[in-house]
Order: structure tokens, then sequence, then C-alpha cells
């Protein structure tokens, strides 16, 4: 594993443990590299009010954008489980405004190991994108 790949894990398993999921008990971290190589990383973060509830993977990609950053290079996502953590279809479409259907999503679980790989394109088949809605 790359030393980018684990920096990133080890920031999005971080990031988990501070997670705020009294609800559901169920932790996520992630991490985003944006373009630049800059990485932001987040937890969940549930509320009483569970519609209020954003995910670890939106957590951090608002993050960026927040820091002036617009594309995502890679993300990690790490939750609370023995298998992979997988983004749920909220964030897969999130990701996909600020990143293309190429980039490498890995997807870790509550040791902090890397279970699988997959490109955004796979996790979202046939997306839906900004390029939709330029002018040409």
């Amino acid at each position: 594993m790359p030393d980018s790949k684990k920096i990133m894990v080890k920031l999005a398993w971080e990031a988990m443990q501070r997670a705020h999921a009294p609800y559901s008990k169920f932790q996520v971290g992630a991490c985003v590299e944006a373009d630049d190589g800059e990485l932001y990383y987040g937890a969940n973060i549930e509320n009483a009010s569970y519609g209020l509830t954003v995910c670890a993977e939106r957590v951090a990609i608002f993050s960026m954008v927040a820091a002036g950053k617009k594309r995502i290079r890679s993300l990690a996502v790490v939750g609370a489980t023995d298998g992979a953590c997988f983004p749920c279809g909220a964030c897969r479409q999130v990701m996909r405004e600020f990143a293309s259907p190429e980039i490498p999503i890995y997807m870790g679980n509550r040791r902090g190991e890397i279970v699988t790989t997959m490109a955004l394109g796979e996790l979202l088949p046939q997306s839906f994108g900004p390029e939709f809605l330029n002018d040409k």
C-alpha cells in the first residue's frame, strides 16, 4: 500500500474514533485527497432528528470545499465493521459532484485495513454529474 493510502486510512480511522454516533452506534471515518494532494477528513455526525445526520464522507468533502478545493483525487472510508465500509448512495452522488468516475475509493474496516478498492464509476454507474448541466 503506497504511503498516501496508508496516511489516508490512518486519518480516516482516527476520524472514526471521534464520530458522534450515539443512535446507530456505527462509527465511520473518511479522508479525501484533493487534486493538489492536501488531505481532509471527517467523521459521521448523527442528530436526534435522524434526517439531519451527516456521513463521514460528506463531512470530509465539505471540509475540502470549505478550504477552497473543488476536485477529489481519491477517497478512503473506514467503518465499524469487519468487512469493507461502502459509501451510501447520497455520499456517492456528492463524490461525483467533485470527482471523475475514475478516482479510487479505498474501503476499509474497524482495524483500518483496506478491504477493497473500487473506482467511483463502479460504485455509481451511469452517474449524473455536473457536466450534464453545463452549457455547450
